[in-house]
């Protein structure tokens, strides 16, 4: 038997993601294809609640600025609630590995055996698992996400940090 989401639930969440176009480099189709998958799951399926805030949900515009990723926060009607800026320095080692391991993996599905393709992708679900645990570390007290919210939006810090 399912239960329909309580009404904290569905207060909880974030009903539309954003990125800031003009944080966007030029990208290839995996890495647009990642972030569309990754806004759409995040939508479909999340956590996050601004703390100190009860009148969600809430949409959430992505976007770097002076080398610090700003998290802006609105209520799903538009209402401003806050916007948090974490700085990128301590991303940047997991998100340039991430990038080095995902290209292997991508040149690997053209040509490589079925255990390396699957190896490759444990390494990167393992760097990906890293991010995503910082992200929810440097939002602890700001924005409350579960492992799954952050893992979604440790991709979009990634697509953000992608420059072609």
């Amino acid at each position: 038997m399912t239960h329909a989401p309580s009404t904290k639930a569905k207060s909880q969440r974030l009903v539309a993601v954003t990125l800031d176009e003009m944080s966007i480099g030029r990208s290839n189709p995996e890495v647009e294809h990642e972030r569309a998958v990754a806004i759409y799951d995040l939508i479909e399926q999340n956590t996050f609640a601004p703390e100190g805030h009860k009148d969600g949900p809430y949409k959430l515009h992505l976007g770097m600025a002076e080398n610090r990723l700003v998290f802006e926060i609105k209520t799903a009607k538009d209402e401003p609630v806050i916007a948090h800026l974490l700085s990128l320095n301590p991303f940047r080692r997991i998100v340039k590995d991430y990038f080095m391991i995902c290209d292997s993996y991508y040149d690997a599905i053209k040509t490589a055996t079925p255990d390396r393709i699957e190896a490759l992708d444990m390494g990167r679900r393992g760097i990906h698992d890293e991010g995503s645990q910082l992200l929810m570390e440097r939002l602890r007290r700001k924005v409350k996400v579960d492992f799954d919210t952050a893992r979604r939006l440790f991709t979009l810090i990634c697509v953000l940090h992608w420059k072609g």
